[in-house]
């Protein structure tokens, strides 16, 4: 007897989802809360646990297929319907019981909150895409020729070793496994190896931190549930391979021939939309088509914020656990000026302006599947410490697929780290139904004239530019002018004493 999983509810306002895909195929054996599939929405990206175990016995939805929440998407039953599966039984029983073991953490990236110092991206070797599509990658040596090549000295090799290809002989002496293709990394049976081994599933997470850090995939034993590599596994093998490169580090020579940029495998291809894409480009058009949006800049002597953090960030750290940086100073300030300045904070519904009565701040983060924005709420009323462990914790969550997605609704204004990647300013844009949002830039030092004891004078100070977008509709320049330099003021003052949190 089959059972139907069904695609279920993943917020209130979300109503339908497209199947990005199915890490598991027919025939296949599921566990309980193992993951089946995965769904794009216009919120989250996420897995779809099984809620019962079984056999998967049919595919309703295919992917890249959009349906409505509550539609049945998968049949699993007691395996009584998959014996006319032919090869693919055997593939299935060679490979399930190591998918079966999967588990369903995401895993961790790094946070948005400004750099200290910017650093140049390491080089990637290509991987597939979340939508399927394979980047080109640079050949491999196949594996099964070495295995097959004393097969025709038929005097020093036994009978035993002359099996069909389909089967791996065993080596006679372990040896490294190749590394894993485009097509073996993404698909969701496990391939053998030259060895006999199985390549377990190995999430796009995982797999992009594994390029960033320059860690071979093929090298690690995960620690996992059935072998799977997860995060730390491949920190771990990072931190090792850089503390034994160490000694030979430290007298590297310096870069003797010219610079040269590095060249993305994503040159010459092209991919498909995700689901997040499209929705976000067609808010993007829809908000720039059917408001007035501008933009205002000011520019902020930050240098008392920069020495208030540096005499506080060691003590910061030691009592709250989070890094101190300039995000929670920016976010207190501009949601403390909110409340003098409603219309920042207003939206548009019909003829009627609407003023909230809390300050609910959308946060911007950069991901690898595209821009979200979760929400602090009440944001007004947070000091220094709320805010830096708010944004750590829901840039960690939104990057690891674990935010909820009523977490992105219900944002007022909108706050965009643009400074931390090295831009020193923009012109960002207001998304519907919100009339404002604040772009802050890098923190740069330059020489300023400053006034000593009445005298001008030299100084190095440090600035930074604040970019306020927003809704001509119903918000004019000299509200904008107002609520930037209310920001401005309060930052230049820096008296953050108070609102440390501790």
């Amino acid at each position: 007897m089959s059972e139907s999983v069904n695609l279920p509810a993943l917020g209130e306002s979300v109503t339908e989802g497209t199947v990005t895909r199915w890490l598991k195929n027919v025939g296949d054996r599921v566990e309980v809360d193992e993951p089946l599939l995965e769904v794009s929405t216009d919120k989250v990206d996420t897995e779809i646990p099984s809620p019962v175990a079984g056999v998967v016995e049919e595919i309703l939805v295919q992917e890249d297929e959009t349906v409505e929440v509550g539609t049945a998407l998968v049949k699993i039953g007691d395996g009584s319907g998959t014996g006319d599966s032919g090869s693919g039984d055997a593939e299935g029983s060679q490979g399930s019981d190591e998918a079966a073991a999967e588990a369903t953490e995401p895993e961790t990236a790094p946070s948005t909150e400004q750099p200290e110092e910017a650093k140049a991206p390491e080089p990637q070797r290509p991987d597939p895409t979340e939508n399927g599509q394979t980047q080109p990658a640079a050949p491999q040596a196949p594996s099964a020729p070495p295995a097959a090549a004393p097969v025709p000295q038929a005097a020093p090799v036994p009978p035993p070793a002359a099996v069909p290809a389909a089967v791996p002989a065993p080596a006679a002496a372990p040896a490294p496994a190749a590394a894993p293709t485009g097509a073996a990394a993404s698909a969701s049976v496990p391939q053998p190896t030259q060895d006999g081994a199985a390549l377990v599933y190995v999430t796009p997470l995982v797999r992009k931190l594994a390029n960033e850090q320059g860690v071979d995939l093929s090298t690690i034993s995960g620690s996992g549930v059935g072998g799977r590599i997860r995060k730390e596994d491949v920190l771990a093998a990072a931190e090792q391979a850089k503390s034994s490169a160490a000694p030979a580090g430290g007298a590297a020579a310096a870069p003797s021939g010219p610079f040269v940029a590095e060249t993305s495998p994503l040159r010459g291809t092209r991919e498909k939309m995700t689901r997040l894409r499209k929705v976000v480009a067609e808010r993007a058009v829809q908000s720039m088509t059917s408001t007035a949006q501008l933009t205002s800049v000011v520019e902020v002597d930050v240098t008392k914020v920069a020495q208030f953090r540096d005499a506080h960030k060691a003590e910061f750290l030691e009592k709250t656990g989070s890094k101190l940086s300039f995000m929670p100073f920016f976010a207190l300030a501009a949601s403390e000026a909110l409340k003098a300045h409603p219309k920042i904070n207003s939206t548009v519904e019909g003829d009627e302006i609407v003023y909230p009565d809390t300050e609910n701040v959308s946060i911007a983060v950069d991901t690898e599947r595209g821009l979200l924005t979760p929400v602090i709420k009440d944001a007004a009323s947070l000091n220094l410490a709320q805010f830096s462990q708010s944004i750590a914790d829901l840039a960690e969550r939104t990057r690891n697929n674990q935010l909820k997605p009523d977490e992105l609704a219900g944002g007022t204004f909108t706050l965009t780290n643009t400074g931390s990647r090295g831009a020193l300013f923009d012109t960002p844009v207001v998304f519907l139904p919100q009339s404002a949002i604040l772009g802050t830039g890098i923190v740069t030092k330059r020489p300023a004239v400053v006034k000593v004891d009445g005298q001008e004078a030299i100084a190095i100070r440090s600035f930074v530019y604040l970019a306020l977008s927003y809704d001509h509709r119903i918000i004019d320049g000299a509200d904008a002018s107002r609520y930037l330099v209310a920001v401005k003021n309060r930052l230049e003052e820096g008296n953050f004493a108070p609102n440390l949190g501790y």
